[in-house]
Parts: structure tokens; C-alpha cells; sequence
């Protein structure tokens, strides 16, 4: 079995970590990385958004595919593709991937596998000037994305790099293409307007789009005070209240004020104009987990458990302030300059400190108390960490369909998970314990809570401590050349060309008191 940097050290065996590279308040040295967003679309539309958006769904898209329950958030599917194979197993050496240049045109698996967006579009990582640092960043960028269940040799992370990335072949997958000239969101220069927040779009210059969603896009942006980039992520208030997530977004808000973890991202203010809300995040240069996962189609046993056990930190801080997070899965992962994960689209996240009966997420990770309408709490986090682990380790979710959401919800119901060969019986173990329908033996709802899942022999490599101050090397750093604002890893997108920071009539600002 490939060995990883953090297995290197033979006092710690299986050590994770890398130096912190989160932001500190009322510094401008510490180093940023780009996030995604993510969105929601109405469970009756097919989602119309540029195909680098990611499998997130509403909950309304899971209302709409079955009969059982309806929630205020809606959602889209999305098809995810995935690079062929090119040799044996993974190694653990990894080198630097091909700059994403679009996402539509991703070539496709004979057995693709649909998912459904989740409605909250999350934003780059980025470092005002003004306002304190709240660490907590949202970002999903569905992904067009066809997802085949992998060959047994499956490619290795170092071939997956080398893989050059598709060019689009309609003019309007990039506004960067050579035969289009690419058009910044235009601001209008009206005198500095009173706003919400302590920022005014005034305060940054537009660069360009990183991702787009339902509600609008993230930006990556560059502070004209302290010349730091960072990711607005721009929300169409007609949209919003349209789409029934007014009492999503301020959530996201408010979580994203709330938390502050190595792992999670950034919220350094936000404010409003008449036609939209803006939060500006951390920008973080890495790219998704999702694209890196595509390009390899599956991952490693170490780096799997990598990327799982930085996960499991960052859930057991969030439960552990009473916050459910409801939206994991490889597109709202991040990776900074480093190869550490930030987490990010806080769009579905709440304080349930008992339970809560919304449906709403990705349908390939819902659990299965969620599909069924009942009340839910922690619980459905550690079941979607079993989804993500099995996916990263095989290349597709285990209860995937072709067909509608409504055969994954069935498929989740009935609770058959089939594990391929080479996964790891130690990983099956834990997955089995994870993925199971008896709240009463899945791991993580016990009484000893998240320290059971620290504990699974699959982790006993792990140093979690060391882990926790990023004290151990990530098992593949980003090639991040450019320096700080390099979005080369990021996907393109067409530009917006509706004006920002106009003023006039505003009939929904009263919703939205807080930005």
C-alpha cells in the first residue's frame, strides 16, 4: 500500500498535517486560497448553470422527487465526469494537476452518475481590511459532472495531473476563450451608499467570476485598501425570496459568523445594495476536492483517510456548537496553497441543538431519516461522511442511479451498499458503521459521539492533534504558481454583465436585516 508524507515519521505513523495558512485579523501576510460556490435551483427546473457547478441539491429537490416531505429549499442534478483510468493503483506521490479550463466539456464515463445541486452559493476565501476575521466560508460549485464506477486499476493522482484539461467547445462555456473577450461585472459609480455591512463594493475591484450558481456567482476580488484578493459571493435578492431560501441565506450568514476552524472557511463581512447581497470570504487557490477526485477518479486508501480525517475535525467542531452542516461532499471541499481542506457552502447549515425536520441537500448523501421525512439531528453529517469517504475511495456514491432522485432516495431506503473489492476492510468496517439505517450503531451518534470515529482501527494511524495545527504534510499540494490571486485552478465562466451597486427601490432588503 502507497505510503503518504504523513506516514513518514515513524513515531506518529500516520500523521496529517501542514503549516496554518488561515488568515489572522489585522494582518495581510498570512496566505489565501480560492473557494466555490454552490446553489439551489427549483426541483421542477434542470439546473441551467454553468456545468463546473457541483451535485448539490435543495431540499426542495428532494421534496419534489418524492412524495414524503416539502421543504423551502429546492434543487437541480447535475452530471459529473470523470477522467478515464491510465495505469495501476494510485501512488502516493503527487504531482501538481493541469489548470481547470471549463467544466462543461468533461469527457464522459460509460456509467455516468447524476447529482443534485444544493441551493447556497459559497464564495472564495478572502481578507478585508475592516472587519474582524470570522472564519467560515460557503462555496459549492456543482459540476456538470458524469461519474462512472471506476476500473479496479484505477489512475493514479499523479496521472490525473498530467491529464490536459478539455477546452470548451461552446463559446459560452468561458468568457477567456480566445474568440471572447472576456466582460467584467459592471459598478456603478454612484456616490458610496449606505449599507449594512462596514464594506461597500466600492472597496474592491472585480477580477473575475469563479463560479456561478441559481442565486447569482462568486467573485474573485481584489481590496483596494490592503490589496489582498478575496471571493465575493454576489446573491440576487429577487432570486432568494423567489426560491424560498430567505431563512437559508441568513443562516448561512449567521453560521458563518459563528465559526472559526483551521478547516472551515473565512467570513470577513458582508453588506447589500437594492438588488443583492454580498458576503466576502477567504479566497482559496487550491480548487475543489471534487476536480482533483475527478481527475484521479478515486483515491488511495492514505489520501482518502487524509482528507476524511480532517473532515471528522471539522464536523466534530461544528457539533460540538451545536451546528449540523447538511451538505458534505467533495464540492464543497477546498484545498489551500498547502493541500489542507477548507470547508466550505454553509448554505444548509444550522443550530439544531435537539433535531429538525428540513429536507434539504444532495440527494446521493442523504441519509436515509432525512428521505423518509423524520426528525433528524448530528446523525445525517456522519452518515453523508460515509457517502464522501466511500466515494473518494471508489469513485462514485454507493447508492447512485441514472434515473431520477427518486430512485437514489429508494436505493438509500433500502440500504444495500455493495463495496468493491479493493476497499480496505478497515474502511469497510468504519463505512458499514457509518452507512447504516440503526441510528443506535451508526458511529458518531453514540455516546461517545465523534471520538468513536476517531477511534475506528482506520484512523488508528492518525494523529489528531498534530493534525488539528496542520502539522503534517498534505498528501498533494496545489499547483499554485501565481501567487496570491492565482485562480488558474478554478474552472472559467462567462462574465456577468448586469451592473452591481445600483441604487433604487428595494423590496426585500427588509428580509435581510443583518447584512
Amino acid at each position: 500500500m502507497p505510503s503518504l508524507g504523513f506516514l513518514k515519521k515513524k513515531k506518529t505513523k500516520d500523521d496529517l498535517s501542514s503549516p496554518v495558512t488561515s488568515p489572522v485579523k489585522g494582518t495581510f501576510a498570512s496566505p489565501t486560497s480560492p473557494t466555490k460556490l454552490s446553489h439551489t435551483t427549483s426541483a421542477t427546473q434542470q439546473k441551467e448553470q454553468s456545468p463546473a457547478l457541483s451535485r448539490a441539491t435543495t431540499a426542495a429537490s428532494a421534496a419534489a422527487s418524492q412524495a414524503p416531505a416539502q421543504s423551502q429549499s429546492s434543487s437541480t442534478t447535475t452530471t459529473q465526469s470523470t477522467a478515464q483510468p491510465q495505469s495501476s493503483l494510485p501512488s502516493t506521490g503527487l504531482t501538481p494537476p493541469q489548470p481547470a479550463q471549463t467544466t462543461q466539456d468533461q469527457s464522459k464515463s460509460a456509467e455516468p452518475m447524476q447529482h443534485q445541486q444544493s441551493y447556497p452559493i459559497q464564495q472564495q476565501q478572502a481578507q478585508p481590511h475592516i472587519q474582524q476575521p470570522q472564519q467560515s466560508y460557503q462555496q459549492s460549485q456543482p459540476y456538470q459532472q458524469q461519474q462512472q464506477q471506476p476500473q479496479q486499476n484505477a489512475a493514479s493522482i499523479q496521472n490525473l495531473i498530467n491529464q490536459p484539461s478539455a477546452q470548451p467547445k461552446n463559446p459560452h462555456d468561458s468568457a477567456y476563450m480566445a474568440n471572447g473577450a472576456m466582460e467584467k461585472p459592471k459598478v456603478v459609480a454612484n456616490p458610496v451608499r449606505e449599507t449594512k455591512g462596514k464594506y461597500t463594493l466600492q472597496d474592491f475591484t472585480i477580477n473575475r467570476t469563479l463560479g456561478t450558481g441559481s442565486f447569482g456567482r462568486v467573485h474573485l476580488v481584489q481590496s483596494k485598501h490592503n490589496q489582498r484578493f478575496y471571493a465575493v459571493k454576489v446573491l440576487k435578492k429577487q432570486q432568494v425570496v423567489k426560491m424560498k431560501q430567505v431563512e437559508h441565506t441568513n443562516d448561512e450568514r449567521r453560521m458563518l459568523q459563528k465559526v472559526k476552524h483551521p478547516f472551515l472557511i473565512t467570513l470577513w463581512g458582508t453588506f447589500q445594495d437594492s438588488k443583492n447581497l454580498y458576503m466576502v470570504m477567504d479566497f482559496i487557490e487550491g480548487g475543489e476536492l471534487f476536480s482533483l477526485l475527478r481527475k484521479s477518479q478515486r483515491f488511495p486508501n492514505p489520501v482518502a483517510k487524509f482528507y476524511a480525517a480532517e473532515v471528522t475535525l471539522a464536523l466534530d467542531y461544528l457539533h460540538s456548537m451545536d451546528i449540523i452542516y447538511r451538505d458534505l461532499k467533495p464540492e464543497n471541499l477546498l484545498l489551500d496553497r498547502h493541500g489542507h481542506l477548507k470547508i466550505t457552502d454553509f448554505g444548509f447549515a444550522k443550530e439544531v441543538p435537539d433535531i429538525t425536520w428540513t429536507l434539504c441537500g444532495t440527494p446521493d448523501y442523504l441519509a436515509p431519516e432525512v428521505v423518509s421525512s423524520k426528525g433528524y439531528n448530528k446523525s445525517v453529517d456522519w452518515w453523508s461522511l460515509g457517502i464522501l469517504i466511500f466515494e473518494m475511495l471508489c469513485g462514485f456514491t454507493p447508492f447512485w442511479d441514472s434515473g431520477s432522485p427518486l430512485k437514489i432516495y429508494e436505493n438509500i431506503l433500502r440500504g444495500r451498499v455493495k463495496y468493491p473489492p479493493y476497499v480496505h476492510p478497515d474502511a469497510q468496517d468504519l463505512l458499514s458503521k457509518l452507512i447504516t439505517h440503526d441510528l443506535t450503531k451508526r458511529l458518531g451518534n453514540l455516546h461517545g459521539g465523534s471520538k468513536d470515529v476517531m477511534q475506528h482501527p482506520w484512523f488508528a494511524e492518525v494523529t489528531w492533534e498534530r493534525l488539528a495545527k496542520k502539522d503534517i504534510d498534505a498528501p498533494y499540494v496545489p499547483p499554485v504558481k501565481g501567487g496570491q490571486g492565482d485562480a488558474s485552478l478554478f474552472d472559467k465562466y462567462p462574465e456577468e454583465t448586469e451592473a452591481y451597486g445600483s441604487m433604487g427601490d428595494d423590496p426585500h432588503g427588509r428580509l435581510f436585516p443583518d447584512f
